[in-house]
């Protein structure tokens, strides 16, 4: 009997391309729920890393990809999601269909750019080198809060953008290593505040169905198996810190022992990687098949 835990991965913003959708198309039904989604969004532009496009691309790439792959993936024993993932995690576990997660994905995503022209000028950089209490000390020299913990030496920031070049001369000075991401919006800080509370409104009305797996809270890493719980932790997750370091120890806690990340993209399972390599992982990103995901499947599973 096998003994896989399976952990599947959902990705936020930065790994979205023009071909994301190549893979799961080869999925009939897959194609179909990809084509649904897309004609449900708002028609803002060819930057896909604009936020409003971005997030309900993402959600649309991700749930696209599980529909192309469930019927051979094992059931997952947990999900996580990284930002906007988190809400793609939901749509993984059934608690959402896809069509309400992109439809939430949409409000959340124009909640956040009102805070950024509310509060304009806003920016995230990655600072690499320096302990998270250090990076914190440094980032808020400049007005700048810590937005996603990814390391023990490794963080995201967001702040004003007017002053990322001085925050970037001071992490070099320090020893370490900074950039400025293509992200305009200092999410997961409390530049996000008002996004709140609409936010979780409209997570409360949704409907959500019995999960069939539970979702790894950003915030501080526990699992959520509930409406209220989830409505709790997205929202705050908006304008507080996610915690993915923990994220990553708490599914090798809870006995992960298969992870695949669901695209697009590879960040996710790089990381993991790094911090567990004692988990077969992999992200769809790796494969030029449907076909050969089912195989690396079959074989970790046998490990």
């Amino acid at each position: 009997m096998s003994r896989t835990r399976f952990l599947l991965l959902c990705p936020g913003q930065g790994g979205q391309h023009a071909g994301m959708f190549d893979l799961p198309r080869t999925n009939p039904a897959a194609s179909a729920l990809i084509d649904r989604l897309l004609d449900m969004q708002p028609k803002t532009g060819d930057d896909i890393f604009a936020n409003l496009t971005a997030q309900p691309l993402i959600v649309t790439a991700t749930l696209g990809m599980w529909q192309a792959i469930r019927d051979f993936a094992p059931a997952p024993a947990l999900v996580a999601g990284y930002s906007i993932g988190e809400l793609s995690a939901y749509g993984v576990a059934g608690a959402i269909t896809p069509e309400q997660a992109v439809t939430l994905a949409t409000q959340r995503a124009q909640w956040m750019d009102d805070c950024q022209q509310a509060s304009p000028g806003q920016a995230l950089v990655s600072i690499t080198g320096l302990t998270l209490a250090n990076a914190g000390k440094l980032a808020g020299a400049y007005d700048y809060h810590i937005s996603i913990e990814t390391a023990e030496d490794s963080c995201i920031a967001g702040g004003p953008g007017a002053l990322a070049d001085q925050l970037l001369q001071a992490i070099e000075a320090a020893g370490a290593r900074g950039k400025r991401l293509p992200v305009a919006v200092a999410s997961h800080t409390p530049y996000m505040q008002d996004a709140v509370a609409p936010w979780a409104r409209a997570l409360r009305a949704a409907a959500f169905q019995p999960m069939q797996a539970p979702v790894l809270a950003g915030i501080d890493a526990a699992t959520v198996h509930e409406h209220a719980r989830a409505v709790e932790t997205l929202s705050r997750q908006l304008a507080e810190p996610i915690r993915w370091l923990a994220c990553m120890d708490a599914a090798a806690e809870a006995g992960i022992t298969v992870a695949l990340e669901l695209g697009p993209g590879g960040a996710l399972s790089r990381m993991l990687q790094n911090r567990h390599p004692h988990i077969a992982t992999r992200s769809v990103a790796d494969f030029r098949t449907l076909d050969g995901i089912r195989k690396w499947l079959e074989r970790a599973a046998e490990d």
